[in-house]
């Protein structure tokens, strides 16, 4: 296949992804307007974003290539969970975090 025919496939699909995506994202507000959730489903609602971010979180933190690693992240996911505990702001959170992970390996190098 020539190398302009595919760009423009490359292009297409991009643009169709794109669409699609628009049009997924738009259909909760679109299809339930401004009427509220059960009760249920709201509670479902509002935890999606905390389970999903402790995902992510758990999937950096221990995740290597195709087992599980133990390394200086762990210390720093430790110390952002404390300093959220003990009422920290975010920005702080982070900056233990990332201190608390920087020592540890600069322990070990």
């Amino acid at each position: 296949m020539p190398s302009g025919v595919a760009a423009l496939t490359f292009w297409i699909i991009v643009l169709v992804v794109g669409v699609a995506t628009i049009a997924f994202k738009a259909s909760g507000p679109v299809l339930l307007g401004g009427r509220p959730l059960g009760p249920r489903v709201q509670s479902i609602v509002d935890l999606l974003a905390p389970v999903m971010l402790a995902a992510l979180v758990v999937t950096q933190a221990l995740g290597g290539d195709n087992e599980i690693s133990l390394d200086a992240r762990i210390p720093g996911v430790a110390a952002a969970v404390v300093a959220i505990w003990r009422g920290a702001p975010i920005i702080v959170t982070m900056v233990i975090a990332g201190l608390v992970t920087a020592l540890v390996r600069a322990a070990g190098a």
